[in-house]
């Protein structure tokens, strides 16, 4: 009898995303390995564009009471979903990407000229703001959402891993291990967390996702496992 395949979500899916694996008789199991949420901000100076390298900024400030203001900016985004959200709420979305490090290359070799407001999480990594402080760029950054890193110890080891962003790598390994267990990474960002842990348990055993979508992961799972 063929064993279950049991895969671990370093954070909830959507109903409908659970359920492809479920009719595959995949076993799901999701736990919130960081939690975000937004906060209290002031615009303050807003330069002429916008950076957006997650839906979790655009949402924090979709909340803000002066939104619409920012609205008649161009927009720098990281990640389709990101720009999907942005587009569908009146935001004009002039390039986007799917990592942040390439946004950073477009930005200081084809509009370096401009200055920009980085909307971001207190977790955010810094190889945008160093590219651009490398090539001279004026900008500056307003947070407008905090991560929690919320580590829990699981009691079963999973076939696989559903990693979603660098911060939820950190958070598992906090009170697991990796050992054989396949890790499906949104990103190359997040594939990147895990080589020192890899190197150590002496496996490669990472999967990249071809495009940065919770969709796409779970294809990669549902191809892996023939189902």
């Amino acid at each position: 009898m063929k064993k279950e395949i049991y895969i671990l979500s370093t954070k909830s899916l959507f109903p409908e995303q659970k359920q492809i694996l479920l009719d595959a008789n995949i076993a799901v199991e999701e736990v919130d390995f960081i939690t975000t949420k937004s906060i209290d901000f002031e615009l303050g100076k807003v330069y002429d564009n916008l950076i957006f390298t997650s839906q979790n900024a655009v949402e924090a400030v979709l909340q803000h009471p002066n939104c619409d203001q920012l609205k008649s900016k161009n927009v720098f985004a990281v990640g389709m979903k990101t720009k999907s959200l942005l587009t569908e709420n009146g935001f004009n979305v002039v390039a986007y990407t799917g990592y942040a490090a390439d946004l950073a290359e477009i930005i200081s070799l084809v509009y370096s000229k401009e200055s920009y407001t980085f909307f971001c999480g207190n977790l955010r990594r810094d190889e945008l703001p160093n590219t651009l402080k490398e090539n001279s760029v004026l900008y500056n950054e307003i947070e407008v959402y905090k991560t929690a890193l919320t580590p829990q110890k699981m009691k079963q080891q999973p076939d696989g891993i559903l990693f979603f962003s660098p911060s939820a790598v950190e958070s598992y390994l906090k009170l697991n291990s990796i050992n054989d267990e396949l890790c499906f990474c949104i990103g190359e960002t997040t594939a990147e967390a895990l080589v020192p842990k890899l190197r150590e348990n002496k496996t490669k055993n990472r999967i990249i996702a071809g495009k940065a979508t919770v969709e796409q992961l779970i294809q990669d799972v549902m191809t892996y496992y023939n189902c």
